[in-house]
């Protein structure tokens, strides 16, 4: 895909703050850390469009980014890192549920888990949401190239066997360092939003 603009345009809370809904929107949910906001600049090929941080739980509303005026990535909040505040931890699911749930524009859910890691149970809960839901969601490998290629054949086998859905998730392997699975990625996306694979207008 080529990426003609790609810009941030607000962060909120709670439906009354959401832009328009009009355009198609692949959101993207994760464990804080889990380095969901690189992933979105690499898609991008924007350096500092997604703030990114050593610090987990930076990201505390979901944000709205418009590209190339045809469709929105939404970057959800990360969960799991619990030393943010209780309060705002109890926000978090009930801010990510409504959106996903009430969000008639959203095609697509990229759930991001970190290779070297096995799911956890808010993984799998979240999973188990949008397949109730039937919200469409594939799975992202992030940092493999902190891994082996035989110790990566071994943690998506393994991650694999944790995840029991039908129909299975496309598991795509990805790296913000190297960009594997950068295109794969964007193959997916324009298949969801039933784009011609070639047109990169």
């Amino acid at each position: 895909m080529k990426i003609l603009s790609a810009e941030f345009v607000l962060s909120a809370k709670e439906p009354a703050h959401y832009p328009p809904a009009g355009l198609p929107e692949i959101a993207f949910a994760g464990r804080s850390n889990v380095g969901k906001s690189s992933l979105i600049n690499t898609l991008l090929n924007r350096k500092g469009l997604a703030r990114t941080s050593n610090t987990p739980g930076r990201t505390q509303e979901i944000n709205f980014f418009l590209v190339n005026e045809r469709l929105a990535f939404i970057d959800l909040p990360g969960y799991g890192y619990a030393k943010v505040p209780e309060a705002i931890r109890k926000q978090w699911g009930p801010m990510v549920e409504t959106y996903l749930r009430e969000r008639d524009t959203l095609r697509l859910v990229v759930v991001i888990l970190d290779v070297r890691r096995d799911p956890s149970g808010e993984d799998l809960q979240l999973m188990e949401w949008l397949q109730c839901y039937r919200i469409r969601f594939l799975i992202c490998l992030t940092k493999t190239d902190k891994v082996s290629r035989n110790e990566f054949a071994n943690r998506r086998r393994r991650i694999g066997e944790k995840i029991l859905f039908s129909p299975e998730p496309a598991l795509i392997a990805f790296s913000a360092k190297t960009g594997e699975g950068k295109e794969l990625l964007w193959r997916e996306i324009r298949k969801t939003l039933k784009t011609d694979p070639d047109d990169d207008r």
